[in-house]
């Protein structure tokens, strides 16, 4: 399964700003990442996907969603994006989640 940097672009940083850094990591230089542009799903894009519906309670975890349902808790970001949401504090007990089952054609429509 793909991650969500494994297209991005990368910089290899050698400035004299994170020298204490690499020090204290033993490294010459420090690799950083560019920031990555996730698209919002359209209401045709969700459309398009099968998907599960989730409501939300007590207890409920992102990362425990996306382990049920993709066999891997990294992709918990996939749930709080297609949902609107940006960390899981902001989903109110009651709320329904619309789970993309096709993770692969949910992070194509979300251009990962």
């Amino acid at each position: 399964m793909p991650t969500r940097y494994d297209k991005d672009r990368k910089l290899t940083n050698n400035s004299e700003y994170y020298a204490p850094l690499r020090k204290s990591r033993g490294k010459k230089a420090i690799t950083h990442y560019g920031t990555k542009q996730i698209r919002n799903p359209t209401v045709a894009d969700r459309a398009s996907v099968k998907r599960t519906k989730h409501i939300w309670k007590y207890g409920d975890r992102l990362y425990t969603l996306s382990h049920k349902f993709y066999g891997d808790s990294r992709y918990w970001w996939v749930i709080a994006w297609w949902n609107g949401y940006g960390v899981e504090a902001e989903i109110k007990n009651g709320s329904v989640l619309a789970i993309p089952l096709n993770l692969e054609k949910a992070l194509k429509i979300l251009g990962v």
